[in-house]
């Protein structure tokens, strides 16, 4: 499935389902909008395509049930909170293949472990992880086509390939200095950068 750029918070559409969340032209603009997004984001966590349809389904159940008293806050990212509840939509589907008739003779090795609360976190964690990793990537992409080159390559070969100062000063013609500054500059720009994205998240 195709996706497209990340869906902006309509405060309106909120407003329009919190009031009748039976709407039904209001509700086909919110599914259209967060159905293919939970989609995507399950297919990336590696589910099959019918259990990410069926993910999608129980998280969009959930926010119907929910978004009648939702109280928007415009300094909290909806778009964090969809994929939160995804997230737990889809530990669930992972939980429930505990049953031994769910898979074959490798699955019930993996089901056992997953079972554990141990194994339970830390799948968890990469699922966090991946999250801020997909919005790291983001921030990136987007600061990197608003900086010159050179001041990039600083950031990358330090920050990224995890050069010193004077390995990548060397290796990009540049001066020491200018190396860290040019870091200094693109790592305030991410910063600034995650925080606009997370708002239209």
């Amino acid at each position: 499935m195709a996706r497209n750029s990340p869906p902006r918070t309509s405060v309106t559409l909120l407003g329009r389902l919190r009031r009748d969340v039976a709407d039904p032209e209001a509700w086909a603009e919110f599914v259209h909008r967060y159905g293919p997004l939970i989609y995507h984001w399950c297919r990336h966590w590696k589910l099959q395509e019918a259990d990410a349809q069926d993910v999608a389904q129980i998280v969009l159940a959930k926010l119907a049930a929910k978004l009648p008293t939702f109280q928007y806050d415009p300094n909290q990212s909806f778009r964090a909170y969809v994929k939160t509840l995804a997230r737990y939509a889809w530990c669930d589907v992972l939980a429930s293949r505990q049953d031994p008739g769910a898979g074959g003779s490798g699955d019930s090795v993996v089901l056992e472990l997953l079972n554990t609360i141990e194994a339970r976190e830390d799948l968890e964690s990469r699922v966090a992880e991946a999250f801020y990793r997909e919005l790291l990537d983001e921030a990136m992409a987007r600061v990197r086509l608003r900086v010159e080159p050179h001041t990039w390559e600083a950031f990358r070969l330090t920050t990224l390939d995890g050069l010193t100062g004077a390995e990548a000063a060397e290796r990009a013609g540049m001066e020491v200095a200018t190396v860290y500054k040019a870091k200094s500059k693109v790592q305030k720009m991410l910063k600034e950068e995650t925080r606009r994205i997370q708002e239209t998240w």
